[in-house]
């Protein structure tokens, strides 16, 4: 695992996008994980940039999202869908129907998390793979627990991922959703390639255990450790608790 530190989130940005296009120009027709929240903000804006100098393109790859909210149709405000078509996908040439998402309003949540692992296996795997990290060490919606899940699953959301999510559904006078899908700690560690973006003080514990501390689902992120290509990005508030300021 390789532990990069940046200055601001923006020279962080330069990097992850500049894999992730270094990906894509060297396989239009990649599979692409991508993320949501607030980490990866500044990596699609650097990526949308380069899309329009006509630097990548996007039209022929193959997208998965981590994870969506249980509920939420694609057009709420608030679902993961409507993030990346806002952040990402609605400002490239992305072709929607290479996209791929866990559907929040699906009647069966085992057959729609079976039907998404099945659709990743398809393509063949992911070959590079954006995350963030939570408060509470999750990556995707993998909470702490008591071991790590394989498959895309329905998970009870923490208080933890609540209280620091809530604030975007009250903005727009919403009840956040307590339950949500996510890719399984098995789909994010057969990806080929992966990348972590944490900024900001708020991550600092997160971040010291996922680079100091053990592997173990009571910190879902400390199993990156064992993944043979992993970059982690981080400005200085984020490694602030790092014993060896990488």
């Amino acid at each position: 695992m390789r532990v990069i530190v940046k200055n601001d989130p923006v020279e962080i940005s330069h990097e992850a996008a500049e894999m992730i296009v270094n990906q894509i120009n060297k396989n239009h027709g990649s599979v692409i994980g991508f993320a949501t929240g607030a980490s990866p903000v500044e990596t699609y804006k650097r990526i949308i940039e380069k899309y329009q100098k006509g630097e990548v393109s996007l039209k022929h790859i193959t997208t998965f999202n981590l994870d969506e909210y249980v509920g939420l149709s694609r057009d709420n405000v608030n679902s993961y869908f409507y993030f990346m078509k806002e952040n990402l996908f609605g400002k490239t040439d992305v072709d929607f129907d290479r996209v791929n998402f866990l559907s929040g309003e699906a009647s069966d949540l085992e057959a729609e998390c079976e039907r998404y692992y099945n659709r990743i296996k398809e393509c063949g795997g992911i070959d590079i793979q954006l995350l963030g990290i939570g408060t509470n060490g999750h990556i995707g919606f993998n909470e702490p627990g008591e071991k790590f899940m394989d498959r895309p699953f329905s998970v009870k959301l923490t208080q933890s991922t609540i209280d620091s999510n809530r604030k975007y559904f009250e903005a727009v006078g919403d009840k956040m959703p307590e339950y949500a899908l996510t890719m399984g700690i098995g789909d994010i560690m057969r990806s080929k390639k992966i990348i972590l973006i944490a900024t900001g003080e708020s991550k600092a514990k997160a971040v010291k255990q996922l680079v100091e501390g053990e592997v173990s689902p009571s910190c879902p992120a400390t199993i990156l450790k064992i993944h043979s290509d992993v970059t982690v990005f981080l400005d200085p508030a984020a490694a602030s608790l790092l014993g060896d300021k990488k």
